[in-house]
């Protein structure tokens, strides 16, 4: 009956404006009417990463939720982990819209939102107020307008530390103009630097792009273990637009969905070679199948967040459970036992 009733709700938010229909699935969340029992979980789906302890290691992506609105609902929804923001040091509209695009034939989105915010003040308000049953993180964004993007990321570390279990330096957005070239490692390297002067006992995570090159990603790797990086994202939305379907796959912005999820796998998989810097597999998972291909390429842990237009909210409960299945399946105690099992396949 859920799931019909579920069903119904995403037949009914896929007519309208897929901005519009985010809005509204927030509102419904904040309502409790979609509501849940709590994060899934098992002695084999617990997980442990960057000292902080998971129920399971199947996360809410950083964009679902911008300004930390709907965090008590989220935290039961199934998850392990969730990930609020990105968050600004001050509040800014972002880019003009429409700026987010459904691909239904490919089973993906673009979008170009350009981190439109309330603002680090509005936002650690609700998280300072909002308990959580899982780990909750902010991803850390920059102005627009900045004339020091990078003093930015430890403005708001600075600022929405005491009130999270990690924080996410993300330079890896398209759609901030020049935002990548923080993925520089002098400029990388500095940023990091920065934060980490003001992070307290807060791990820092750092999300990278899926279209770097080989000596990008061995630059990136390098930086982050000498910077004391925590964790690190694989990936963030790509840029690339092959083989799409969808009249929308001229807009530009991030594409993310099913058609990242071999790209973004890869580079996770080649990661994995150069750092033992724990991994978070991201792009294109909407299923528990995907989940345990990204953890058995080299992921501790896994994200979604455009599985979810599609699949809709149970989806991070049925991941979480058929990830259970796969792993018994295979004879494998905990996700740890299963990390890295399978990465020659995506070398």
């Amino acid at each position: 009956m859920r799931r019909t009733a579920e069903a119904l709700g995403l037949g009914l938010l896929r007519r309208l404006d897929p901005e519009t229909a985010h809005g509204l699935a927030l509102k419904a969340l904040k309502a409790g009417l979609a509501s849940q029992p709590g994060p899934v979980t098992s002695s084999r789906l617990r997980t442990r990463i960057a000292g902080l302890d998971l129920p399971n290691p199947v996360g809410l992506a950083a964009g679902f939720d911008k300004n930390a609105e709907a965090i008590p609902a989220l935290s039961r929804a199934g998850f392990g982990f969730i990930e609020v923001g990105a968050a600004t040091p001050l509040a800014q509209p972002g880019n003009p819209k429409p700026r987010l695009f459904r691909l239904t034939e490919d089973a993906a989105a673009i979008n170009r939102f350009g981190f439109n915010n309330d603002g680090m003040t509005v936002i650690g308000e609700r998280l300072a107020t909002q308990h959580a049953q899982v780990p909750v993180g902010i991803n850390l964004g920059a102005n627009k307008t900045s004339t020091d993007r990078a003093a930015d990321f430890a403005t708001v570390m600075a600022h929405l530390a005491p009130h999270v279990s990690f924080a996410t330096v993300n330079v890896s957005s398209p759609n901030t103009e020049k935002l990548r070239d923080l993925q520089g490692p002098e400029a990388l390297s500095a940023l990091l630097e920065g934060v980490m002067k003001v992070r307290g006992d807060t791990p820092v995570f750092l999300k990278i792009a899926p279209d770097l090159t080989k000596a990008e990603l061995e630059q990136i790797a390098r930086v982050a273990q000498h910077s004391g990086v925590a964790a690190i994202i694989a990936t963030n939305t790509t840029l690339d637009r092959e083989a799409l379907r969808s009249p929308h796959k001229t807009e530009a912005g991030g594409l993310s969905g099913q058609p990242l999820f071999d790209k973004s796998t890869r580079v996770l998989a080649r990661l994995s070679t150069l750092t033992d810097i724990p991994l978070i597999g991201v792009g294109g998972v909407a299923s528990g199948a995907q989940a345990y291909a990204k953890i058995r390429a080299g992921a501790s842990a896994v994200q979604l967040y455009t599985g979810l237009v599609y699949g809709g909210l149970s989806l991070a409960r049925r991941i979480a459970t058929d990830l259970e299945t796969l792993l018994q399946e295979d004879g494998f105690g905990t996700v740890a036992e299963a990390c890295g099992t399978d990465r020659e396949r995506w070398l």
